[in-house]
């Protein structure tokens, strides 16, 4: 048994040296790099139900709003299959607290229905996002010559350091570009919200852990 715990313990550290976060913090993702990053949810467009000038005046918004940038986003769309147990749960307590048989029996039938419908059709549902990056200007120690003359060990670039102070400029620089982000995608008819620090570690549980059901616990 000691192997295998062994094992499971190397697997989890592979895994966190995969992930290239550090922390996450009020709502800032800060990668090991020393980079930040905002997450921002967007609400969908349905494009295809706008008339054809709408669609010309969308797109030419939305031209416009890639080109006023002065720094770079990833647009990230998560699609996942439709997870109707909530609602199927809320159908059956329904169906239990019936009085009406005629009710229940028709409560029952929709159930199966709604499961045989889900399961041959395949739905999926789809969560836009928007990642806004900042990368802080990083001087590692002990990249001087004579650091190396005096055979100094140099610090781990990849594990740069942020205090406090630094971090709140650059999240400050962050939040400008967010609200900038923000107010080009509400031009478009896009709303977005941005996500906290729960939200950005659930996000990332779900997507380093795509079999896994629910939230992470700690």
């Amino acid at each position: 048994m000691p192997e295998l715990k062994d094992k499971n313990r190397s697997k989890a550290k592979a895994a966190q040296d995969f992930v290239p976060i550090k922390e996450i913090r009020d709502g800032v993702a800060i990668l090991k790099n020393g980079g930040l990053r905002i997450i921002l949810i967007a609400s969908s467009l349905n494009f295809a139900l706008k008339s054809e000038q709408e669609q010309t005046a969308i797109l030419l918004q939305y031209q416009n709003f890639l080109n006023s940038l002065e720094f770079s986003i990833q647009l990230f769309v998560e699609s996942r299959k439709l997870d109707i147990t909530p609602y199927l749960s809320i159908l059956e307590e329904a169906e239990k607290t019936q009085l009406n048989d005629l009710l229940k029996i028709q409560i029952r039938e929709y159930i199966g229905f709604v499961k045989t419908f889900t399961e041959n059709a395949n739905i999926m549902a789809k969560t836009f996002f928007v990642v806004i990056p900042y990368e802080a200007p990083v001087l590692p120690q002990g990249s001087g010559l004579l650091d190396k003359l005096l055979g100094r060990k140099k610090e781990d670039e990849t594990e740069a350091k942020l205090d406090d102070k630094k971090f709140e400029e650059h999240r400050s620089q962050l939040e400008q570009r967010a609200g900038v982000v923000s107010q080009g995608l509400a031009r478009v008819g896009v709303r977005v919200v941005q996500l906290g620090t729960e939200e950005m570690v659930e996000m990332f549980f779900k997507i380093f852990n795509p079999g896994e059901v629910g939230t992470p616990q700690f």
